[in-house]
């Protein structure tokens, strides 16, 4: 907040520290920044019984953002702007949190999608020392959520790819609705490397592998129409973070064990791990087949989307069946069967693509089953049908890889994976 001299307080009056501080970062948000800053303002006023600070982080908007968020500093009280050079959700919390004097830090994004009512018992959990993190969550029981059926697909099948990759058990990694207590965020800040988009993720699954507590809220949201995410590139930019994230998880590179030591928490111990702490044998085989099945289910829907109005459904399916049938095989070769080197690699791909031939029989018959049933049937009703048939497909692709691509190879899977965990 910026103060009028002659308004301003004695020397010696000092206002208690802030107990929360809720970060709204911002891009190019001149429309929405001033009704949403007052109104989260109005509402910290009038139900938040402790001092509390509203931090604008503006991570290098060319709009009239940054004027107006000093503009809001300057007229209401506990509220502060803050100017970052560079683009970046990630790097503008990191900023603005670690600048914080506050005891728990927020963050709400700035639509305000999130029904504010949510906010006290969001962090309430962090100021008794109950919890270390907590998170609104769109996909636990209780919560309220409108929203379109590509958000809400795309949502489930990433949250699910993170339950499969990384072992996680929070329920909704990416709802801009998140708090965290001061200390945990004072350890956990320097490990997380994402700037962007996965910021959140990482931080999530960072905390969880430490042994600390999330506490998860379910909320009332309502999706904002007029959002400025980039769907596609977020989600490549999240796929890369969590390849990224389960080989540093796989090869032991996070100190996890000095932190669960620093936090004073300590996490049961996992089963009998293999690669990024999933278990060995035909249940570990099946859960990285799924996370990778989940993985290629998801680029498929994107290819299919963004190819759909240049080469029509028919000439979309094929191409984007074939890119990740090459991707997927040759995940599942290494990270699902643990085959090494480039032995007979031609021999897998060649065998892969016939499996995924089947896949294409079955998603074109369906397209044509659809087309016959529904020639008017919306792109939306199209892709729910290749997801059906794909998720067929993926039972017979394990089954095919299982017992005749890779069935020569499983006491080399076996070694493998034991020398890689």
């Amino acid at each position: 907040m910026s103060a009028d001299p002659a308004t301003a307080p004695p020397p010696t009056e000092r206002r208690p520290a802030a107990v929360l501080d809720v970060v709204v970062p911002v891009f190019n948000e001149e429309h929405d920044l001033e009704p949403s800053v007052r109104r989260l303002h109005a509402h910290l006023t009038g139900h938040f019984p402790y001092p509390f600070r509203i931090t604008i982080a503006d991570n290098a908007s060319t709009d009239r953002t940054p004027a107006i968020a000093l503009r809001l500093a300057d007229e209401l009280e506990h509220v502060t702007a803050l100017r970052m050079p560079e683009k970046g959700r990630g790097r503008a919390l990191r900023a603005a949190w670690s600048a914080s004097d506050a005891q728990v830090l927020a963050y709400c994004d700035v639509d305000l999608s999130t029904d504010l009512a949510a906010l006290l018992p969001l962090v309430a959990p962090l100021m008794t020392g109950h919890s270390d993190l907590a998170i609104g969550t769109r996909l636990g029981r209780g919560s309220r959520v409108v929203r379109g059926a590509k958000r809400e697909i795309i949502s489930r099948c990433y949250n699910l790819l993170l339950h499969g990759a990384l072992a996680t058990r929070f329920s909704d990694a990416q709802c801009g609705f998140k708090a965290i207590r001061a200390d945990v965020a004072q350890r956990l800040l320097p490990l997380v490397e994402d700037s962007g988009w996965f910021f959140d993720t990482e931080l999530l699954v960072l905390a969880e592998r430490a042994g600390l507590r999330i506490h998860e809220v379910p909320v009332d949201w309502i999706d904002d129409p007029d959002s400025r995410v980039d769907i596609v590139a977020t989600a490549v930019a999240d796929l890369k973070g969590v390849a990224r994230l389960g080989r540093a998880l796989a090869t032991g590179r996070l100190p996890l064990h000095e932190l669960r030591g620093q936090l004073g928490r300590d996490a049961p111990a996992a089963p009998d791990a293999g690669v990024a702490g999933v278990p060995r044998g035909l249940s570990g085989q099946l859960v990285r087949f799924a996370a990778i099945g989940l993985v290629s289910t998801l680029a498929y829907i994107l290819l299919y989307a963004l190819l759909r109005g240049a080469f029509g459904a028919f000439g979309a399916n094929v191409i984007a069946l074939v890119v990740t049938a090459v991707a997927n095989t040759a995940a599942n070769r290494r990270m699902t069967f643990g085959v090494r080197g480039r032995g007979r690699a031609g021999v897998h791909q060649f065998q892969g693509l016939v499996v995924f031939g089947l896949g294409l029989a079955l998603t074109t018959g369906a397209l044509a089953v659809l087309a016959r049933v529904d020639p008017n049937a919306s792109q939306l009703i199209e892709m729910a049908v290749l997801v059906a048939a794909n998720a067929l497909a993926t039972v017979l692709r394990f089954v095919a890889f299982r017992a005749w691509i890779f069935r020569g190879n499983r006491s080399t899977t076996t070694t493998s994976q034991e020398i890689s965990a």
